[in-house]
This record gives C-alpha cells, structure tokens and sequence, in this order.
C-alpha cells in the first residue's frame, strides 16, 4: 500500500493565553505528562522566579533549578543536575535562553520538555533547535520538540517590550529564509519541504499583515502563535531552513564579530531586509520595512550601533556560520568592495520606501 499520509512530530498541548502559567499542574495532569508534579522547573534570572512561586502550591513535588547565560555548559550542569532523581518532565519557564537550556538538557536525558515562554523574542520557545553559547559562539543544537509549549500573555505583558517586539523581526524573516530556501532549490537541487514552507510563510504573513501593535492581546496573540508555527515548521522538515537563510547568516556573523550588538529577532530582522534587497524583491522589501518600522525594529545597520564597515565585515563573514547552507550571500559571493556598494544602495531604498 502506498504511503498517503506522514506522521508529524508536535506539541501535546499549545495554550497562548492570560492567566495560563496557573493552570500548569493540570495541564501537566491532563496530558499524562505528570500527574503527580514529578518535574524539574528550570526558571531563569527574570520572571521565571516569579512564576515558580506562582506554581509551587500546586506543584509540590517539583525541584526548581536556576539556569542563566544560554551556555552549552549552563545546559550541561543542568543535565547533571537532572541525575539526581526520576523525573517525568523538564519544565523550562523563563526566555528563549533558559528555554533553550531547559531543551537541550532534557533531550541528554531523554526526558520531555515542557516550554512556558515569559517573552516572544524568537521561535526557539516550540522549535527543535537550542541555541547555545560555547567559546563566545553561539551554535545551534537540535533537540527534541517540546511536549507541551504554554505563552501566558500576562507575563509576556510584564516582561521587556524590546524583547518582545524582537520576534517580529524574527518571524518576518521566514520570508527571506523562504526565499533562500527556493533558490537553494533552483540552483542545487536541494529539495523543499512544502508543509514546512507553508507554516513558515502563514506565520510572516499572519504579523505582516495584521494591524495591531504589542498594546492588542489578538495581536500579541498572533505573534505567539507564528513564533510557535514557524518552530512547528523546522521540526516537519527537521532543519531550520523554512525559518533561517541569509538573514540569520548574517544574525550568527553579528554575533560572533560584535557580541552583544542586539538582540536574535532584531538582527534577524534587518538581515532579511538586507537579503531581500540583494534579491532584488522591491515589493517585499517595502512591505518588511514598513512593518519592522512600524513595530519599532532597527532596518539600518546603524539602528543597532554597527558601523557601515562592520555590518561589511558581518555579511563577507556570514557565509562561514553556516557552511553547508545555500543562500543569497553564498550565490553572489560578494566581495567587500561588492557589498559596501551594495549597502549604500540599500540604504537609499529604505529611504525610498520609508519616505
């Protein structure tokens, strides 16, 4: 018999809602993921404190570690940490870094994870990858897709607005790694997976076009739910392609030559501006703009303090993040003469379509 359908690995639960952080223990229950609390609360220097208080009444027989710093060996001591008794489940509460240790130290253990994100920043809080700091670099490690991804609006409401308003820039730039992805295939065969891609452009497209603001629950809402498809997405096709291209070449370059220049979904942001103006998408471009200036993100180099010569240095760089993946910086393989001249003219065609 022929092979009509595939089988999709996804979230037991995905609530996005106020007031869903109390409802942990019975969500726990209910999806057999532990009824009787057994689990490792892993909460970060921010809001997860907050949030263990909230939920230690009803999960008394949770251990709660503190994980900070996003570093392979943060998540390492972790997964020691792990050992010292039976669990049913890792529950990372916090942002995308102690999310991301919380993830990589329960696959090493080969527990389920359950993802409680404090911020949208990027699409790390459902996707099967973790992003970890080991030597300076961060690097990305697949891990397995959590088994259960809760958003309480209220803490998302409480927490950093820039944070918050970085996984705008981060799910946008789904176009551009889209994009990416179909020249890849153009160009060297390399297939693409259509449901992936399919849940990754909803999800820009869903922010794109709506007109709310990070004032508007349906629009955070939104925001929420792209954050979690675009992971959905990497987790169908088993890579990040349908959710990073050139622009997060160009994130990981950034990061690696100029730490602490800003933040994941606002570089990502502006690098898939970048790309799609070296693609020559006039269309897309003055949509992406007009949205990531609307919502406050940076679309120039120098709104997140990067010199023109330094964003240079971060695209020639870029290609070198990520060496197996094929994109528009790889397909024009620009000289640095090539690219300043290239940024000078992007800089004019952000004028032009910001007026």
């Amino acid at each position: 018999m022929p092979l009509l359908a595939r089988s999709v690995l996804t979230p037991l639960h995905i609530d996005v809602r106020r007031g869903a952080v109390a409802d942990l223990a019975a969500i726990l229950a209910d999806g057999r993921i532990s009824s009787g609390g057994d689990v490792a609360v892993v909460v970060g220097p921010g809001q997860g404190e907050r949030i263990a208080e909230l939920i230690k009444p009803s999960l008394g027989s949770a251990d709660v570690f503190t994980a900070a710093g996003g570093t392979l060996e943060a998540a390492d001591d972790l997964g020691g940490k792990l050992r010292a008794r039976s669990y049913d489940a890792v529950v990372g509460i916090g942002g995308g870094k102690t999310i991301d240790v919380a993830k990589y130290a329960a696959t090493r253990r080969g527990l389920p994870m359950v993802s409680v994100a404090t911020s949208l920043a990027n699409d790390g809080i459902a996707s099967p990858v973790a992003s970890l700091i080991t030597d300076g670099i961060k690097g990305s490690y697949g891990v397995h897709i959590p088994i259960a991804v809760i958003v309480d609006l209220d803490f998302v409401e409480s927490g950093s607005e820039r944070h918050n308003r970085a996984g705008i820039g981060d799910v946008v730039s789904n176009i551009s790694a889209l994009a990416d992805w179909e020249l890849a295939r153009q160009v060297r065969g390399e297939p693409v997976d259509g449901l992936a891609a399919s849940l990754a452009r909803m999800a820009a497209e869903s922010v794109l076009s709506h007109p709310g603001d990070m004032g508007d629950d349906a629009f955070v809402t939104v925001l929420a739910e792209a954050l979690i498809a675009s992971g959905l997405a990497m987790a169908v096709c088993g890579t990040s392609r349908p959710s990073s291209g050139g622009c997060h070449e160009i994130m990981h370059a950034v990061d690696a030559l100029f730490p602490g220049t800003a933040s994941h979904g606002e570089l990502a942001g502006l690098g898939a501006l970048f790309c799609t103006f070296l693609r020559g998408d006039t269309q897309r471009l003055g949509q992406m703009a007009s949205c990531l200036t609307r919502h406050r993100l940076p679309v120039t180099p120098a709104e997140v303090g990067l010199t023109d010569d330094q964003f240079v240095d971060a695209v020639i760089f870029a290609p070198r993040t990520r060496p197996d993946r094929y994109t528009i910086l790889e397909h024009l393989a620009m000289s640095p003469s090539d690219v300043r001249a290239r940024l000078a003219d992007y800089a004019g065609a952000i004028r032009d379509h910001l007026g």
